[in-house]
């Protein structure tokens, strides 16, 4: 299967004082989607499915592979946005975005998601829309 680097904005400090911010992803299966379902932290909280399905398809995040949810848990908020927009990205066939690689500065393609994301809050129920072209995110 396919992974594409991705850099995230702010990055992950870790124990050592250094910020990670250099990683690979993957698109998704089906299983990757359906089996966070069946977890005791999703049943007692559904925010908890996006830190499982990320762990499944974030191959390596600095020096975290696996990526664990949570290693995830710990990102600052802008880079869980970005890792959220980057997996909708990738796993909606809509057309090409072109990320570069975090080594080589060259371009590697990758599927493009729309240019905004709508979710629904899992407690009041209210739908949120977040305008990628405004965040920075490559849509």
């Amino acid at each position: 299967m396919n992974e594409y680097p991705f850099m995230l904005p702010v990055g992950l400090l870790t124990s050592d004082g250094r910020i990670q911010r250099a990683g690979t992803i993957r698109p998704a299966t089906a299983l990757d989607e359906i089996e966070p379902l069946g977890d005791e932290r999703v049943k007692r909280n559904e925010a908890y499915y996006g830190l499982l399905l990320l762990s499944r398809v974030v191959t390596r995040l600095g020096p975290f592979s696996p990526v664990t949810p949570e290693v995830l848990a710990a990102l600052p908020a802008p880079d869980y946005a970005y890792l959220q927009a980057l997996y909708a990205s990738l796993n909606t066939q809509t057309g090409t975005v072109v990320l570069p690689t975090p080594n080589s500065g060259a371009a590697a393609p990758v599927p493009a998601g729309p240019s905004t994301l709508e979710t629904e809050c899992p407690h009041c129920g209210a739908v949120l829309e977040l305008d990628l072209a405004d965040t920075g995110v490559p849509v």
